[in-house]
């Protein structure tokens, strides 16, 4: 029974969510002042058909990782996200696994950093949510799924990022981010998802492996980062990562000194990309 209501709830939830609420533009005909199924889908990461048969009540069973999706997307209030774990006949998660809730203080806080790249991370360094800036900044994230949302399996194994190093600063970053992945795992040895994640990067072998079973110590610092754009160039920002107490959440902020050339840059790719993402 709890299944048949998991569809109209998100539905719910979905109609009462203002599109600028989730910085979406709100112009066009609306049949209803929520959000589209495509923009409730481009939120959470997932496709509109998987949406639409969610809605509809012709899937059933959603993974957890979906769930939280979902629940991010329609800024469900704890008690409603847990209820909606529990229709999808899944236990809400404990805290024995890596925290992955954004809760509404963390997101109005995102709310006014609209035209600042940000974007939020669990423990993991799994990318849980970012704005359409840091999209344009760093390449949309929304076509990515599983590992390839994690920052670890990006830079360790997967394609990397745009972000220039020096031969030193590139050892420096991956020992960084493998000390926090361990950190994480020592932290929440009952998540199954981690387990998986350090898993699927051992069996990848090459950089990874090396460092984890070298017991690499370290932590991912704020710094000066420079970014190679495909349309505007090189662009130097200072990335400073804030913590949120009691979650785990790291926030990815990127800023550039006022009235420089490389704030003239981030304003122009912001524009550039957020229309290409809207458009």
């Amino acid at each position: 029974m709890a299944h048949a209501e998991f569809g109209p709830a998100v539905r719910r939830w979905r109609d009462r969510v203002p599109p600028e609420a989730a910085g979406l533009p709100s112009g066009g005909q609306r049949r209803a002042a929520g959000l589209r199924r495509e923009e409730l889908a481009l939120l959470a990461g997932i496709s509109v058909d998987y949406v639409t048969r969610l809605e509809q009540g012709r899937a059933s069973h959603p993974s957890a990782q979906v769930v939280e999706a979902l629940a991010r997307a329609l800024r469900l209030s704890g008690a409603e996200r847990a209820h909606l774990f529990r229709l999808a006949g899944l236990a809400p998660p404990g805290p024995e696994t890596v925290p992955a809730y954004i809760t509404p203080s963390v997101q109005r806080l995102l709310d006014r950093l609209a035209g600042t790249p940000v974007a939020v991370y669990d423990a993991s360094w799994t990318l849980l949510t970012a704005n359409a800036p840091y999209a344009a900044l760093m390449g949309d994230p929304s076509g990515w799924r599983g590992n390839e949302r994690n920052g670890v399996w990006r830079n360790l194994v997967g394609p990397g990022s745009p972000v220039r190093h020096t031969p030193q600063e590139r050892r420096a970053f991956e020992a960084g981010l493998v000390a926090d992945l361990r950190a994480a795992a020592d932290r929440y040895p009952a998540d199954p998802r981690l387990r998986r994640l350090v898993a699927d990067l051992r069996a990848a072998g090459g950089r990874f492996a090396e460092l984890w079973d070298a017991g690499a110590v370290g932590t991912h610092e704020a710094a000066r980062k420079t970014i190679d754009h495909p349309h505007v160039g090189a662009v130097t920002l200072d990335c400073d990562v804030l913590t949120v107490a009691g979650s785990d959440l790291r926030i990815m902020v990127y800023t550039a000194e006022p009235d420089s050339e490389d704030a003239e840059r981030l304003a122009m790719l912001t524009v550039l990309g957020t229309q290409a993402l809207t458009g």
